[in-house]
């Protein structure tokens, strides 16, 4: 399979709500990182997209576009539109990813967006304020992070 069918159907899993299939795409050794869970390595990576699609109240959608890759990296574009916490805000996250393959899988994901504009949309007032602010960047990745781990003990346990 070349790479762009590679990311085509990382895509289209994503669209479906298919974490199984995201995670076929991926390296056993993948890296992932972005502005709120910061960097993630192997299992944590499918864990990720597995926890975050199991949210059935969020009402995701996924569109993408822009795949393009060759035999070594690739890049495409994202928009997730989705409901956030409790007040169930309605985020739009537009997403720029870059990749770089191993043995026909994603070795490596960096996902890039503006993680103000998604806390202001996420987060409401305080993000509007705070969103900018490298204490609520780490606050947003110690919560991410928090809730990555304790969806991995709950699936252990």
């Amino acid at each position: 399979m070349k790479n762009d069918a590679v990311l085509e159907q990382f895509y289209a899993s994503f669209q479906k709500g298919d974490a199984w299939g995201m995670s076929n795409c991926y390296h056993d050794s993948v890296t992932f990182t972005d502005p709120a869970f910061n960097k993630l390595k192997g299992k944590e990576v499918g864990a990720m997209w597995t926890m975050l699609l199991s949210r059935k109240e969020s009402e995701l959608k996924i569109e993408y576009s822009g795949i393009t890759a060759d035999e070594k990296s690739g890049k495409a574009h994202w928009i997730a539109t989705y409901k956030f916490g409790p007040q169930k805000r309605k985020v739009v996250n537009k997403v720029n990813s870059r990749f770089i393959f191993r043995d026909n899988k994603i070795f490596e994901q960096v996902d890039d967006f503006d993680l103000w504009t998604w806390s202001r949309q996420a987060l409401g007032p305080i993000g509007l304020l705070l969103g900018w602010t490298p204490f609520l960047r780490t606050k947003i990745q110690t919560m991410a992070r928090e809730s990555l781990d304790s969806y991995l003990n709950d699936q252990q346990g």
